[in-house]
């Protein structure tokens, strides 16, 4: 007699797909927790307010919560001389480690561990695909660090640049107006003395070389004035001993004096701040360049200049009562 191949009951191929669906189901939660971690780190690395520190407790939290067994995880980051961990004090029973580099040196390490024993999987207790995340936030921690670095040297060659501008600018101004301004005045003092030896000399005929030698006169004296008025703009009050209020006060006074439309300055919560050398200039510059273009343009009678400091920032708010434009037909 022949058999018949025998059939599983319906109750076992049931339970079985089952049980397929439900560790199917498990395995893309995780894959999907794997994916929340990098883009949470991602959105934490454009995060340019987060200190390097603040930025590594974020990363270690979010880590945490990507492992199978996130109550029992404990995260640490050993990086650029900063350690981040997550609150869960003890010793882990399994960890798994991976190098941070940058430019191929290793400058830190990421540990992830379990406090307590857990069944075992591809590496020990955690799964393959862990070790690929725990690797690729490693290197993503990395690139951080190398951005970060990148950006403060950026920073400081800018600070650099600035430094080396106003020096220059300082240099140029105390040219114009120790060599270029008094060697002109002098000039000048010779020729406002020729008219009468002129007179002396050729009677009625010198007439019109004295009428020529005081034009010339006149227009020497706007030569050197406008000497002294470049020295001037290149050459502002020491800003790391007046301050930039203090500053900004001397440059309104003088611009109002010099070309006579009224300036008012205010300063609030100045008083309390300290920006950098760079940060002084800059705005020192941007104030200097708007009354510059009220003079040429705006046919304005007042101005205010107003410095808040409004932590972390310096506010510069700058108002006139002239013509203005209208940006939608500007070139």
């Amino acid at each position: 007699m022949k058999r018949q191949p025998s059939i599983p009951p319906l109750a076992d191929a049931a339970a079985t797909t089952a049980s397929d669906h439900a560790r199917a189901l498990a395995a893309l939660r995780e894959r999907v927790k794997e994916l929340d971690c990098l883009y949470a780190i991602t959105r934490l690395s454009q995060r340019q307010d987060l200190a390097l520190t603040d930025l590594l407790d974020g990363a270690v939290s979010v880590v945490a919560r990507a492992w199978q067994y996130p109550e029992i995880t404990r995260v640490k980051v050993t990086m650029g001389g900063r350690v981040a961990a997550t609150p869960n004090a003890g010793r882990p029973r399994h960890r798994q480690t991976s190098p941070i580099r940058v430019g191929g040196e290793a400058v830190g390490r990421i540990e992830v561990g379990y406090l307590e024993d857990r069944p075992p999987c591809d590496e020990g207790p955690f799964l393959r695909e862990e070790r690929h995340l725990l690797d690729a936030v490693a290197d993503h921690l990395g690139r951080i660090l190398e951005a970060r670095h990148n950006e403060d040297r950026l920073r400081d060659l800018s600070r650099e640049l600035i430094k080396a501008q106003e020096t220059e600018r300082q240099r140029i101004a105390r040219e114009l107006h120790d060599n270029a301004a008094q060697e002109l005045s002098l000039l000048r003092l010779d020729l406002e003395g020729l008219p009468e030896h002129i007179v002396a000399c050729a009677g009625e005929a010198g007439r019109e070389a004295v009428a020529s030698a005081r034009d010339v006169s006149a227009r020497l004296g706007r030569v050197i004035g406008s000497l002294r008025d470049l020295s001037y703009d290149l050459l502002p009050p020491a800003l790391d001993q007046l301050g930039l209020a203090e500053t900004a006060f001397r440059l309104c006074e003088d611009f109002a004096a010099r070309h006579g439309i009224a300036t008012d300055c205010f300063a609030d919560g100045m008083e309390a701040v300290r920006p950098e050398f760079a940060t002084s200039v800059n705005l020192y510059r941007v104030l200097q360049e708007a009354l510059a273009n009220i003079r040429r343009h705006a046919q304005a009678s007042h101005v205010t200049v107003r410095l808040v400091a409004s932590h972390p920032n310096i506010v510069l708010h700058i108002q006139d009562d002239g013509v203005g434009f209208d940006p939608a037909t500007r070139l």
